[in-house]
């Protein structure tokens, strides 16, 4: 009896099943490790780590130098590749890891904070222990294999945050934070050399890294501009304010990308290799385009807006008073949050197009106006309805997230010539609806005084209003997600030998 290879489709859902099962997980061990350590520590330690953030960024993006990426889109990659790349990857982190040994000064002078000196120092380590497993990780991800990567997370996870939970109970402050990052990325290499069984040799050249430079070296910048973008309020606040500021800052952004990342690690577990997988004809492309589309509206809208709907009560529950002023930060980037895994889907798309080249002007320009947009809101003390200061500058890093899209948007109908008001309109209902049910569940909690009753009535509403009007709707989407999980232990064929359905079609 031959054993059926899974098709694209299959490969697919339970891709994106392992995905959400394993980020779902995932963001429940950070939050459960995170009200630990946050009701131990101050806002200022938050802080101090949250500065080097920017760097330690940086420094991993230069370390992976778009391979990852350029791997994944070359249908035949080889072992010599492979070894080429994770040599590279490895002279360039000990390198980098040098460059900024000496930095630190500068980097503790820039902040005006001597404590970063030697916690940078030490902090930096974890992303030269992080480039060993670069290429293992690219070889899971290329190959769709989604539970391993999984597995992995988990563990790293569980293990880091015991790690930081027993170091910030001992008195260890930011030393925790920082040894809690290596810890992480110390077992992701173990694991993923465990899982992909790769080893490498010296049979490695230059090669294969000329030859796919030309692809990756726009990936890098990109990759070097998108922590830019992703960690500018570190930046500017540690600059223009203090430590503190950074912390309070750092806690709601922490929490909000708990969220996002839940979904946006869905996505990004299965969009690039999945369309590079389709093929290049346009017709079928749109058609995976829409329905990952549908998809991603579908779990980011409710979740993330029902986040902003419960932030407040959900801070101080967890993480107690002293961290309430996160909360007002965290409604409002939540909503940016909500569309942030629509973006990596139309970003997984372009790269998987072979466009690095638009994926890094676009980051870049969004980068720019960002900057000189807060920093010009910064120096001239702009007001709007009253709004100023760092919450102005959060709200407009909202609207520009969303506004942003409309031009990623551009690059993909010039692909594959998929219209806008063909996004809009899967996109929308699903706004509009999570919408309807977060106000139906504000009010009907507004009256319940005590603190968890109200945040759990609200969860709960808001999921049933939600998916309710879901399903009195008709929402396609829906129906076969459900159908979908129901059948899983039929493998993907029913008895008649027919496909099941899946969640992509």
């Amino acid at each position: 009896m031959t054993i059926q290879e899974p098709t694209l489709k299959d490969k697919t859902a339970r891709g994106i099943l392992w995905g959400g099962l394993s980020n779902g997980m995932m963001q429940l061990l950070n939050a459960v490790f995170g009200v630990v350590i946050a009701r131990i520590l101050s806002r200022e330690d938050y802080g101090l780590v949250g500065m080097l953030a920017i760097f330690s960024t940086i420094a991993a993006s230069l370390q992976e130098s778009g391979f990852v990426s350029a791997l994944t889109n070359k249908r035949n990659a080889t072992r010599h590749d492979y070894n080429s790349v994770f040599w590279f990857n490895i002279s360039v982190s000990v390198s980098i890891y040098l460059v900024l040994w000496f930095c630190a000064p500068l980097i503790a002078r820039f902040f005006n904070e001597p404590r970063l000196l030697w916690l940078s120092r030490y902090a930096f380590i974890g992303f030269v222990v992080a480039s060993l497993s670069i290429v293992p990780r690219a070889i899971l991800f290329k190959q769709l294999r989604v539970k391993e990567q999984s597995i992995t997370s988990l563990v790293a996870l569980l293990a880091s945050g015991t790690v930081g939970v027993l170091m910030a109970v001992n008195g260890m402050a930011y030393w925790g934070i920082a040894t809690q990052s290596i810890v992480f990325v110390l077992f992701v290499a173990l694991l993923s050399w465990w899982f992909s069984r790769f080893r490498p040799s010296f049979d490695a050249s230059f090669r294969p890294i000329k030859e796919m430079f030309g692809f990756s070296v726009k990936m890098l910048i990109t990759n070097i501009f998108n922590a830019i973008n992703n960690n500018v309020f570190s930046i500017l606040f540690g600059r223009f304010y203090d430590s503190d500021t950074v912390g309070v800052y750092n806690q709601a952004n922490k929490w909000n990308m708990m969220g996002s990342q839940t979904i946006t690690g869905m996505v990004q577990s299965v969009a690039q290799p999945m369309f590079v997988e389709v093929g290049p004809e346009s017709a079928r492309q749109c058609q995976v385009f829409r329905k990952m589309l549908r998809f991603t509206c579908f779990i980011s809208f409710p979740a993330m807006l029902g986040l902003a709907l419960v932030s407040s009560d959900f801070i101080v529950l967890l993480l107690t008073e002293k961290w309430l002023p996160s909360a007002r930060i965290l409604q409002m980037l939540c909503v940016a949050g909500a569309f942030m895994p629509v973006t990596t889907l139309y970003t997984n798309f372009i790269i998987s197009r072979g466009k690095s080249d638009v994926y890094m002007y676009n980051t870049i320009s969004m980068g720019l106006v960002m900057i000189l947009l807060l920093c010009g809101l910064h120096y001239t003390k702009a007001s709007l309805l009253g709004v100023t200061g760092i919450p102005l500058m959060v709200m407009s890093y909202v609207a520009l997230v969303i506004l942003w899209l409309l031009l990623w948007h551009y690059f993909l109908w010039r692909e594959v010539g998929l219209s806008l008001w063909k996004v809009l309109s899967d996109l929308f209902p699903f706004l509009l609806i999570a919408m309807v049910a977060m106000v139906v569940a504000y009010y009907a909690g507004k009256e319940i005084s005590i603190l968890y009753l109200r945040l759990i009535a609200r969860v709960l509403i808001a999921a049933i209003v939600y998916l309710a009007l879901l399903w009195l709707l008709g929402a396609k989407i829906l129906r076969e997600s459900l159908a979908y999980l129901l059948r899983r232990h039929q493998h993907g064929m029913d008895k008649t030998g027919k496909e099941e359905d899946t969640i992509i079609d």
